[in-house]
């Protein structure tokens, strides 16, 4: 269930995050629910990263910050960092981890790249794949530890064409699966991306930001085709990067 009477995965109040004199976030609100796919769009330096590394406890911030710990959440990196090791060990080791035995790890491991195609290279050296190669590993990674949330900063902003749809059509099957907490649930999916078209096939909602504040917060459908905030608008337009 999602929506705004659906009970929040986090909400955030007036957050700010300062990197010595930078004011990297500046007083967020925010709440999101469980289900929502969110989009972060907004021009480099706009706080888009920074908001996702408080949203997934990686970055120290002021204000209030409530979340629901009950439901697991998997974070990918623009350049996701691969083990000098078997690709279907870089997902092992996830689940390892997370209190896994090492031999059912490599069984579900093993699964977790046929989900994502990869079956066929699960010895090779994961730093020896492709940018592709490696993101889809990645969220092969996120995938066998079942997250009921999954954060992604740039997932396909490095990739080639080709590369980019494999990863966005994951991420869209991803999006309509279900996590830990089970079918009733779908996993919640926040991105940051500056791919506008992504943006419409993939989002529910899309947030705006500039300066480390939130300047548009909107259902997807408003945000493309409603009016926006002068900045918001130029952005969208191609104006504004």
């Amino acid at each position: 269930m999602s929506g705004p009477s659906a009970s929040p995965w986090v909400d955030l109040r007036q957050v700010t995050v300062r990197y010595g004199r930078v004011q990297a976030l500046d007083r967020v609100t925010l709440r999101i629910t469980p289900g929502e796919r969110v989009a972060l769009v907004g021009a480099n330096g706009s706080g888009k990263s920074t908001l996702l590394r408080v949203l997934n406890g990686l970055a120290d911030a002021s204000g209030g910050f409530q979340c629901n710990t009950g439901m697991r959440q998997a974070m990918l990196f623009q350049r996701p960092h691969m083990l000098r090791t078997s690709a279907q060990n870089n997902v092992a080791l996830a689940l390892w981890l997370r209190g896994t035995r090492w031999r059912d790890a490599r069984l579900q491991a093993l699964t977790a790249l046929q989900r994502v195609g990869l079956q066929g290279i699960a010895a090779q050296n994961a730093r020896t794949l492709s940018g592709g190669q490696q993101q889809r590993v990645a969220l092969a990674r996120a995938w066998a530890l079942r997250p009921d949330v999954l954060l992604l900063d740039e997932p396909t902003a490095s990739l080639d064409p080709h590369a980019k749809r494999e990863v966005e059509a994951l991420m869209a099957d991803f999006a309509a699966s279900h996590g830990a907490a089970g079918p009733a649930h779908p996993v919640t999916m926040v991105f940051s991306s500056h791919n506008l078209g992504q943006v419409k096939r993939l989002a529910s909602r899309v947030i705006y930001m500039e300066h480390g504040r939130l300047v548009a917060d909107l259902p997807v459908h408003d945000f493309f085709n409603g009016p926006l905030p002068e900045a918001a608008r130029l952005f969208v337009k191609g104006e504004l990067v």
